[in-house]
Parts: structure tokens; sequence; C-alpha cells
């Protein structure tokens, strides 16, 4: 099968993406897209628990929001520079994504409210590799801004919306927004319904933002992340699935962790833990090993993460599936609507 990245590509009209979140979390639309037949129902994120059973397992992705946007000046110009940390690699050297001309190695910045930085490498593209006079991550709160998605225009009022409520690991360039829809409540019912719950980690990047420039997606250069899961998520995995649960995965983080993990041990029917950065790019015709379910959100044309989605479910039914919910008013991107394919 010759993949193309037109092939992941539809139109999509800028009044459909969800400009601010809904009041209450969980008061979003769930487009339910069933796997075996195909078809379609449409629910609230509050009726999650009506396409459960017992011994069904949810993993969510942990990561926490930093406020990884920073603004700047160069010196001794003044010409302003904006900065988006993507990933730690020392205390005081981070990956980033800049924006600002001239921003070339050896090139110095002073952060508003913040220290003096250096570009010490250009990474291809808008990426640099940046070194700051003082570790910044004591100082992020104050200084750094959330790094809300290119295409959200609107002012966010409350910057824990754009947290789920479960946010525990601090880390990622954005928001694993499968998990948006959940609240506090929500999660204690599905809990006495018999339904499992358990985390993993993985701090989103770079390419949550980035369409695939190649003709072939599978010549596009995907940006490691970093992922763990642990020992006892493990234990909580392989006995949901020993009780005969389903494994749904809350976003595409959470596939990716899962299935990278998957990769380092030889039988599919157990999981074992890992930590480390995964490089997993899943495209159609990737054999799925532990999810059999997840919830995400309507991702962006010709993105890894609609890739992704056809991988599991096929191109053209989830295509169809983004017509029929245009049609139906659904809110599309990270503070829209949601998905259950099960």
């Amino acid at each position: 099968m010759i993949l193309r990245t037109s092939d992941f590509d539809y139109d999509l009209p800028e009044e459909y993406i969800a400009q601010t979140p809904l009041k209450k979390r969980d008061a979003s639309r769930m487009l339910v897209l069933r796997r075996d037949g195909g078809t379609l129902e449409h629910a609230h994120f509050r009726d999650l628990g009506g396409f459960l059973r017992p011994n069904d397992i949810l993993v969510l992705n942990q990561t926490r929001v930093i406020p990884a946007r920073l603004f700047g000046r160069k010196i001794p110009t003044g010409g302003q520079v904006e900065l988006l940390l993507l990933r730690r690699r020392e205390a005081q050297v981070w990956e980033t994504l800049a924006g600002g001309k001239g921003l070339v190695p050896g090139r110095y910045v002073q952060l508003e409210d913040g220290p003096k930085a250096e570009i010490l490498a250009d990474l291809g593209g808008p990426r640099r590799l940046v070194r700051f006079d003082e570790p910044l991550s004591p100082q992020l709160d104050s200084i750094g801004h959330a790094p809300l998605p290119p295409y959200i225009h609107a002012y966010l009022e409350d910057p824990e919306r754009y947290q789920t409520v479960y946010a525990e690991e601090p880390g990622s360039a954005a928001a694993p927004t499968a998990g948006l829809h959940f609240t506090p409540e929500l999660i204690g019912q599905l809990k006495n319904q018999g339904i499992y719950i358990t985390t993993v980690t993985l701090h989103v990047g770079l390419d949550t933002f980035a369409p695939v420039q190649e003709e072939n997606p599978c010549q596009h250069e995907i940006h490691t992340e970093w992922c763990q899961i642990t020992s006892e998520a493990v234990d909580h995995i392989n006995a949901a699935r020993h009780a005969g649960g389903r494994v749904i995965a809350v976003g595409t983080t959470s596939v990716r962790t899962l299935e990278s993990a998957a990769r380092q041990v030889q039988r599919g029917d157990i999981l074992s833990p890992f930590e480390g950065s995964t490089d997993l790019f899943i495209l159609p015709g990737f054999q799925f090993q532990i999810v059999d379910a997840m919830i995400t959100n309507f991702h962006l044309p010709r993105s890894t993460l609609i890739m992704l989605v056809s991988a599991f479910v096929g191109r053209e039914r989830i295509l169809d599936a983004y017509e029929i919910a245009k049609s139906h008013g659904y809110r599309f991107y990270s503070f829209g609507d949601a998905m259950l394919i099960i």
C-alpha cells in the first residue's frame, strides 16, 4: 500500500475550531465509532460509562503542561524573540522552538523578567538548542506563559483548563487533549462501576503542532518524546487484560506509550515497564498489540495524529466520521469534542 500525505487531508472551515473550552469538561459531545461494524452514535462525554464494562481499564497520560512559552529580546538589537520549550537536556539547556530573525548560534537573548540565554545550535527549521544562565524550572511559573496551540486565538482566562484534572508530572509543551474531558466526578463514577484506571506519562513535544510536509508520510521524521510506564501500571493493565477487560487508551499519547512499551517484549499478550524516548510513528498497516479502544479528539489534517487513528480504524472510516461530525456541528481540535473508537 502506497501512502500519500494528501490521503489524510480534509477541509475544515475555521468556525469549526473550538477557541475556548466548555464551562463543564464532560459536557462535550462524543462521537462513538464502533470498529466491528463502523456504526456511529452521538453521545456526550458524561455518558462514557455506558460504553464501557467491568474490568475495562482506562490508561491516562498524567503529564502536566509547563508554562513553556517565553518572551525576550535579542542582545544588543532589542528585536523580539519567542521561545517554546520542548525538552530539557540539562538543567540549563533546552531544545526549543524559536521565533524571531537571526537566531543563529552565538546569539544572546534577554528573557522578560528572566535570565539571559545563548543560542547553542541550529537543530533545523525553527528548532534551536538554547543554554540559559540559570536553571529555568524554578522560574517557569513566574516568567512562562501557557503554550496554547497556534490555532487558538482566544484568551484563556484559566490556564488550568489546558491541563487535565489528573496532571501530575511537569514536562509537556502541549496538553494530552483527549483527557481534558474528564472530571473528578466522572472518574469516580467509572471506578464505582468496575472500570480500572491507571496512568502513564508521555511529555508532548513538537509533533503535536507539526503537519507532515513530505508527499510520502513514511519519509516524515517524527521527533522523539520521553515516556514512561511503571511496573505498577503494567501490573494493572496485565491484570485487567487477563480478566477479559479492554485496554482503552485515553489519547494518542497513551497509545504511543503503550505500543512503544509493547515493542520491547517478544510476546504481544504481556506488557513490561518502559522508560525512555520513543520515535514510534503509527501509520496504516501498523499492528496494535495492546490497545483495544481509544478516546481521542478530532485531529488536524495531514497530521501524524490523524494518521494514527486511521491506522486504528481505517482511513476512509475516519474521514467519513469527520464529515459526519462537521455536519452535526461538532467542535474540533484541542478544546473540541471527543471520539470514542471502540
